[in-house]
């Protein structure tokens, strides 16, 4: 048998915020889609920032490894587009293409081509048109199997107007947030836009059956990090972090539901084991097969996360066990990181209310049993100061381990970068 196709879906600013996942979201394509494949109930972005985050999947490295600080568009790269998951696949003999969003290489658009793709179809952040160009992609014949990556925009802010059947006052605001006329409204518009973006995924998910290709084609099904809402997205508690990803495939069937935790650097080494190639050298993850075959119940025993730059500079680490979750902040300031907040009606409420007036602890200890939504800060609790020097050491190791430059002080941005002045009151 030949080596599978692999077909890439990916949405901006998604979480975990659809069906499969138990949230009142319109959503059917990605519900059958788990239903067919695997769904990852404990999957974590590496950077709950977009480009970093995409970096980190697609060369399987963390973001101050493979030098994704901040935002493409704003001036940040890769250090080695050779370590693009791109070219890896081309050298295995995979024909590759890109339609709609990328967001690794500089926007909007410069050339993505420097990624190493063999076609892009330039289709900008028209989410019909992203997948006429991949349904056509898909509908000719070939003979050497493909990479497909599809990227749509459709969750990322603005949001349009709720269509009716998504009636604000009918609609549950996501956990972090109270629930108020404004934040149901809000709520109702990501609905709105959820739904737009489960009806074209399941436009190429059919076209993928009516070519039958079903059968010898792994589909990827993910997003970069937390939706766009204010402590959520920019944010490394498990709102931020917290990704959806279904996979469905050549060993990835029957609506199996896995709890072991993993991290969307574990994709690359993952992808090299199913199609049967060495992994390259660099690689920082983890195969997630073992999870699948039902070989281990977990592949971690902590996930780790970082942010250091969005609209300015902020740098931050995390580590997550079953059990904890501890967040560091380099340098913290004043605020409680709005600036790096999409606006929104959301936020336009938070900050009617007082939000720039709370400050940004140093250190944050979370009790994920007891306190999953992780709101009771304890890292300056007497009765937990051996689980926090616990997982101090956890998250020093792995700086230390993965060279982290933050451990050296301050990491500049390149020359020619735009970063926003943190006393700008400005999106």
């Amino acid at each position: 048998m030949s080596r599978p196709n692999i077909l890439y879906i990916h949405s901006h600013d998604t979480g975990r915020y659809i069906r499969p996942y138990g949230h009142a979201m319109p959503t059917p394509h990605f519900q059958a889609l788990a239903e067919q494949g695997v769904l990852f109930r404990q999957a974590f972005c590496a950077n709950p920032t977009c480009s970093p985050s995409r970096a980190a999947l697609l060369t399987g490295q963390w973001p101050h490894s493979c030098g994704m600080l901040g935002l493409a568009h704003r001036g940040f790269r890769l250090d080695d587009y050779s370590h693009h998951l791109v070219q890896t696949l081309k050298n295995a003999g995979y024909t590759t293409a890109l339609s709609g969003f990328q967001h690794v290489a500089r926007l909007p658009a410069a050339d993505p081509s420097e990624i190493g793709y063999d076609e892009i179809f330039d289709t900008g952040k028209n989410q019909r048109a992203t997948s006429d160009a991949a349904i056509a992609f898909l509908n000719r014949a070939r003979d050497k199997p493909f990479f497909l990556d599809v990227g749509y925009t459709v969750t990322h802010r603005s949001f349009p107007e709720p269509r009716p059947e998504d009636d604000p006052r009918y609609c549950m605001p996501p956990a972090p947030l109270p629930d108020t006329p404004e934040t149901r409204f809000d709520t109702a518009a990501y609905k709105t836009c959820v739904r737009i973006l489960d009806t074209e995924i399941g436009r190429v998910l059919n076209a993928i059956d009516r070519a039958g290709l079903a059968d010898n084609t792994l589909v990827i099904s993910t997003t970069d990090h937390g939706i766009a809402f204010p402590m959520m997205k920019c944010n490394l508690t498990d709102h931020g972090i917290g990704v959806l990803l279904i996979m469905r495939g050549p060993g990835f069937s029957g609506g199996k539901v896995i709890d072991g935790m993993v991290s969307q650097i574990d994709l690359f080494p993952t992808l090299c084991d199913a199609i049967g190639i060495d992994h390259p050298d660099w690689l920082q993850g983890k195969s997630i097969l073992p999870l699948v075959r039902g070989e281990a119940d977990e592949i971690h025993e902590e996930i780790f996360a970082e942010i250091n730059y969005h609209s300015y500079c902020d740098p931050q680490r995390a580590v997550r066990t079953k059990k904890w979750k501890y967040i560091r902040h380099w340098y913290p300031t004043a605020r409680p990181g709005d600036i790096n907040c999409d606006g929104s009606p959301s936020k336009s409420y938070f900050l009617e209310r007082g939000w720039r007036r709370k400050t940004q602890p140093r250190e944050q200890l979370y009790d994920l049993i007891f306190d999953p939504f992780e709101t009771h800060n304890l890292a300056l609790d007497p009765a937990h100061q051996h689980a926090r020097n616990a997982m101090r050491h956890r998250l020093k190791t792995w700086m230390e381990t993965t060279d982290d430059p933050l451990l050296s002080g301050w990491v500049p941005a390149p020359n020619g970068s735009r970063i926003n002045d943190p006393a700008d009151l400005r999106d």
